[in-house]
């Protein structure tokens, strides 16, 4: 049988079952691997020998009578996150040899659940990129259309899944790193709430690892089924140990309805800021009509929605400043120079995006009381709507642009060129409130590619959008294999 496709959880069945071992699980990925990832450049670091040897291990541990969530099911986990004896270089030429000394918290959880990590995957240079590609490792390419993104910065690991290296694979998120790689390669991926996975370790070389929150950023689970994505989830949900955790325990509550016909939708597709390609308006349409023929409460307006275009200025002032904090001295006066030559009518996200490079510490808290804001805002929809589905970029994969400085690239939406970074306002609407959201594939584009959707819950109500996601997925077909 051949098992590189099947999910976490049957592998998982069957490991218990004793119809395969967690060695020729991880023979067969390593395999499939070195055959198929030439073309596609997932896998930037294997750790082929201690994968066979921690195989042989899950395999002993089981003989002994010992279990675990993952154990012996084979992974991969993204460039970023430290890995005692591999790399961590974030795809930053000068930080190529660098070699942290212990595992990230979400690695160290991984082993301690009995996963088998076969190494570490693709990233764009400091993980700001909406393309997976640097100089140390090269460009991923999607396994749909090799001429065309995986997506960032997780592309590595969407690529990889899609491609059937590994059953799971661990990101990060802060501009759709999770979501925008699992819509342009066909896979499952989930946002978490802010703060509800420890992050401590996925931090850039050589920075320590300490356990210390940053401002929208999150780590989460990506997988081939939205089931498989809640079995990591659970592996990975919880406080640092060293700070939150010394005092509190995670207790997730459970989804709010398990029934299709029991949940109440809003259902989104234009932005007013950027138009929704057609091919992913269309899945947006196909995810809407599976809810109302389950059953579900669909509607396509409410008064209760918060305003997109502050959310996304909000966001893109918050993401900016937070990204340009190290700057060096010069650097920022220049940009100051800069934003101080902006016409004051200019209120494009572009705009805002230079202005945000210099922002003020009180620049920077009056947008955070604006998001508590917006946050408040989301409380009272979810207490009328159990999720929101909206499209995670206005369109499918696009191809390869390398263009050094993403400023001056384009997003071309239906022949119509946009600032490249104005795709971002859809990874926003979730990301700077701080809410978990789910990304589901959602069928095809006319061209054959990926389109995904991404499901927006409650704040720390996770279990929502996630048990969402697997009811559409049993409605809809879920993942296919690249063809």
């Amino acid at each position: 049988m051949e098992w590189n496709f099947q999910t976490a959880e049957e592998l998982v069945a069957a490991l218990r079952a004793g119809a395969v071992t967690s060695v020729e699980l991880t023979d067969e990925a390593i395999a499939c691997i070195e055959c198929d990832d030439e073309v596609i450049n997932a896998i930037c670091v294997p750790d082929f020998d201690r994968a066979r040897a921690n195989a042989h291990r899950a395999d002993q541990a089981r003989a002994r009578g010992e279990d675990g969530p993952l154990l012996g099911v084979p992974v991969t986990v993204k460039e970023s996150y430290n890995i005692a004896g591999l790399p961590t270089t974030w795809g930053m030429p000068p930080h190529r040899n660098y070699m942290p000394a212990e595992d990230a918290v979400q690695v160290s959880r991984l082993k301690a659940a009995g996963a088998v990590i076969l190494g570490k995957t693709n990233v764009p240079l400091g993980l700001q990129d909406i393309e997976s590609f640097n100089e140390v490792y090269g460009t991923t390419n999607n396994p749909w259309d090799h001429g065309r993104t995986s997506g960032g910065s997780s592309g590595g690991s969407a690529a990889a899944l899609a491609a059937g290296f590994g059953a799971l694979s661990i990101g990060s998120d802060i501009a759709g790193s999770l979501r925008t790689p699992a819509h342009f390669c066909g896979v499952y991926a989930h946002k978490p709430t802010l703060g509800l996975a420890a992050i401590r370790g996925m931090v850039p070389p050589p920075e320590p690892a300490l356990p210390a929150d940053l401002d929208l950023a999150v780590v989460g689970p990506m997988a081939r089924t939205a089931r498989d994505l809640t079995l990591l989830l659970d592996v990975m949900a919880g406080p640092d140990p060293l700070t939150l955790g010394v005092a509190y325990e995670l207790t997730l509550p459970p989804a709010r309805h398990e029934q299709l016909r029991d949940f109440r939708v809003l259902v989104l597709d234009e932005h007013p800021l950027i138009p929704t390609g057609s091919a992913v308006r269309t899945g947006v349409n196909r995810m809407a009509e599976a809810l109302a023929s389950g059953g579900a409460r669909v509607e396509r307006h409410s008064p209760l929605l918060p305003d997109l275009t502050e959310a996304a200025t909000l966001y893109m002032q918050l993401l900016i400043s937070g990204s340009v904090a190290r700057f060096p001295i010069e650097s920022h006066e220049q940009l100051r120079t800069r934003a101080a030559g902006l016409s004051a009518d200019d209120q494009s996200l572009d705009a805002v995006r230079r202005r945000a490079m210099v922002f003020s510490h009180r620049d920077w808290i009056e947008a955070n009381n604006r998001r508590e804001l917006h946050r408040h805002g989301w409380r009272q929809l979810f207490a009328e709507f159990d999720a929101v589905v909206c499209p995670i970029t206005p369109t499918p994969a696009f191809p390869h642009d390398h263009n050094r400085n993403p400023l001056e690239r384009r997003i071309d939406v239906d022949g119509v060129g946009y600032p490249y970074f104005d795709q971002l306002v859809w990874a926003g609407l979730a990301t700077m409130p701080g809410l978990p959201a789910t990304a589901i594939p959602a069928g095809r584009s006319p061209e054959g590619l990926p389109v995904g959707v991404q499901l927006i819950g409650p704040m720390f109500e996770d279990r929502t959008p996630l048990r969402l996601a697997e009811l559409l997925e049993q409605k809809t077909g879920g993942f296919q294999a690249p063809k």
